[in-house]
């Protein structure tokens, strides 16, 4: 009786694993695009918070970035992967990429690369779950169409 409509509502798994495979994509692509078009500049660390709670695990930091022709951006709340965090620990200013208005306007110089490697593997494993969960679904509503009939 609820199975077909569980069954269609099922469809909402791999259509969220698509938009993040999708979301993951386009954030390699804006990572890489500051990296190689945007302009070198140094930021300010004003402030650095890890925790390394077991049941929470973060890097978060704000920035205060000085470009070239004087101006100031300030970056708050930037949440960095917690596995390369500890590479900008210590630091009280760091070298970051600027792109403004691009899609990821403040590119962390030092780590960029490896943050645009871990964007394309997120969006590479989201993307086979997309196909699993696709196939799982796909299959299951096939196979419900045929008994109900």
């Amino acid at each position: 009786m609820y199975t077909p409509r569980v069954a269609r509502l099922a469809w909402i798994l791999p259509t969220v694993l698509l938009l993040l495979s999708l979301h993951q994509v386009v954030t390699a692509i804006n990572l890489g695009k500051t990296l190689d078009e945007g302009e070198a500049a140094v930021a300010e660390v004003i402030r650095y918070e890890r925790s390394d709670r077991k049941d929470v695990t973060h890097v978060e930091l704000d920035l205060l970035v000085r470009l070239g022709d004087g101006s100031t951006i300030e970056r708050n709340r930037l949440a960095l992967p917690y596995s390369i965090g500890h590479r900008v620990e210590e630091a009280d200013s760091l070298e970051v990429t600027v792109l403004p208005g691009g899609g990821q306007e403040v590119v962390i110089t030092q780590i960029g690369r490896t943050q645009t490697r871990i964007a394309w593997s997120n969006g590479a494993m989201s993307f086979i779950a997309f196909l699993m969960a696709f196939v799982g679904v796909f299959s299951w509503n096939r196979w419900l169409a045929r008994t109900t009939t």
